[in-house]
């Protein structure tokens, strides 16, 4: 099942109309519309609003209707591209090959994000160190 149909089945099986899909995203119908047909190649921050509004985390959508669920861990996805390489089935390598790029570009947003939260613990203890200072004196 491709992105697209994950998308519309899961609005359906929610009983919203596109134009509550479309509402909740801040999109056009249209524009919406071209998600759910599989017209418009949708980014990694939409996808992960689009999860949201289903009240799901956007791994839960990507893997949803999904046989084969592999765990990704930074580099050691070695199995993944040897069996991407034995495949026989050229769709489905292109499908595997498409999943497991948008693995690793959620992985390597989430270690952005990381790296990011621990600046701003850095920088909040540095700050209540200063206040802590300065109520002593």
């Amino acid at each position: 099942m491709k992105v697209h149909e994950k998308i519309k089945f899961m609005r359906e099986s929610k009983g919203w109309t596109q134009e509550e899909m479309a509402d909740k995203l801040e999109l056009s119908v249209n524009g919406y519309a071209n998600i759910e047909r599989g017209e418009t190649d949708v980014q990694i921050s939409r996808l992960e609003k689009i999860a949201e509004a289903f009240g799901i985390g956007l791994l839960e959508l990507l893997n949803f209707g999904e046989r084969n669920v592999f765990y990704l861990a930074g580099e050691n996805n070695h199995f993944i591209k040897n069996y991407l390489q034995s495949t026989d089935s050229s769709n489905e390598k292109t499908e595997l090959e498409h999943e497991l790029e948008t693995a690793q570009l959620i992985i390597e947003q989430r270690e952005k994000e990381i790296d990011y939260l621990k600046q701003q613990v850095s920088d909040l203890r540095k700050i209540n160190s200063m206040l802590n200072k300065q109520l002593e004196k």
